[in-house]
């Protein structure tokens, strides 16, 4: 009877060892994917990251553009109207 006991339990270990080592496969096999994908949205958050970078830098670029331009409008503007301002005559 002990033997039988023995070899029951036996069969149990080596059952259970073996749910173990194919838990711990699934496990390694998970943490993989689990590390790629990480990797992968990591990248995803570098690109929009440097996107948002260049956007930003662009914003600022064209706003010095339009300042510059305003200011080349109105100098343009002071000078037609100084260009074609009536002379006043001295009475």
């Amino acid at each position: 009877m002990e033997t039988n006991d023995q070899g029951k339990n036996e069969k149990t270990f080596n059952n259970f060892g073996k749910k173990i080592d194919d838990f711990m496969v699934e496990l390694n096999e998970a943490g993989e994917r689990l590390q790629k994908e990480f990797h992968l949205k990591y990248e995803e958050l570098k690109v929009s990251a440097e996107k948002m970078r260049n956007d930003a830098e662009n914003k600022e670029r064209w706003r010095e553009v339009e300042a510059s331009l305003k200011k080349a409008g109105d100098e343009l503007s002071n000078a037609f109207k100084a260009a074609f301002k009536k002379k006043e005559d001295p009475k």
